[in-house]
Formats: C-alpha cells, structure tokens, sequence
C-alpha cells in the first residue's frame, strides 16, 4: 500500500493527471493480503472502509453485498477512479441536462469485473446487481466530505454527508 500512497503524492504534485493516474491504477497490483484488512462489510448498506486521507487524496476499498446500491451521486468536479478488486459492479454514468427540473441522461452502464477501472467518474451509480459479494478499491483527488445525491423518482437534489464505516481497520 506504501507504493501507491507514494505515487499518489507525486500525482499530487501534478494536480492527478487524469492519464497517469489512470495508466497507473490500471496496472497497479494490489494483493488481496494487502486489502484483507480493510475488508469489512455491512448487511444494510455497502460498507467505505477508509485505508488512507490527506488534504490531496483519499484511498478507500468499498464492499458490497449482492443488491447494494450506491444511488445517483455527483462528486463536484473531484478526480475519482474506482477499480473492481473481486466481484462485479454495474456503473451507471450520467449527463446533468437540467436541475429545475431535474433531467439526467444516462450516457452509459458498464458491467465492471474484476479488474475493471472506472474514472475520472463526475455523476453515477454503482450497483452490485449481482449474486456475489463485491470490492473496489477507490481513489478520490481532493477528498470532501458531502456530495449530492440526485433523485429521479422525486426530481430533487439533496446534499448528504459522507461518513466511513471503518478508518484503518478499524470499524467505527
């Protein structure tokens, strides 16, 4: 994990530089004993398991459990990449083409498998719309602490904070 710390500070220095990061993380091999860890998962929603934060990026490996949804969020121009660890997910990508009223598009929807890199992501969903558990290890350039959640069925944007499930193998 002390490699890919490291090399995020340099693409810090570079402002995340959408090609090399992506290059990187697309190559980048992470051990499972090295993820084991952090590995921790909830039964009523999918689980942000915090393995690392500065004012310049955050590292978290996510779990999901068959049928957990992260709903149709933004991430506020932040550079983000989530790559699939083990399982599946179905990223959903949207357009914003109105707030009022609220009209997304769906530009596309990806089955992401194990190995799978998504990013720099802006407004989606990621489900795990599958029979098997899943993991994805993500990468958030200028980490914040609230995102907005859209919501079709309603028509409505609200903010929401973002809390972790567990910071350094520790479940909170």
């Amino acid at each position: 994990m002390d490699d890919l710390i490291n090399q995020l500070k340099t693409f810090a220095v570079e402002d995340f530089p959408i090609g090399k990061v992506s290059e990187y993380l697309n190559n980048y091999s992470i051990s499972n004993k090295n993820l084991n860890d952090y590995v921790h998962f909830k039964d009523e929603k999918y689980c942000r398991n915090l393995i690392y934060k500065e004012d310049d990026f955050e590292i978290l490996l996510v779990c999901w459990k068959a049928g957990q949804v992260a709903p149709i969020h933004g991430h506020e121009g932040e550079k983000c990449w989530m790559r699939v660890e083990s399982g599946a997910l179905r990223v959903s990508n949207y357009l914003l083409q109105s707030l009022d009223p609220l009209t997304l598009n769906m530009t596309e929807q990806i089955k992401g498998e194990s190995g799978h890199l998504d990013g720099p992501a802006e407004i989606h969903s990621v489900e795990n719309v599958y029979s098997e558990d899943a993991v994805s290890l993500h990468v958030y350039a200028k980490p914040f602490s609230k995102c907005d959640i859209y919501c079709l069925e309603t028509g409505t944007v609200e903010r929401v904070k973002l809390v972790y499930d567990s910071i350094d193998k520790q479940l909170c």
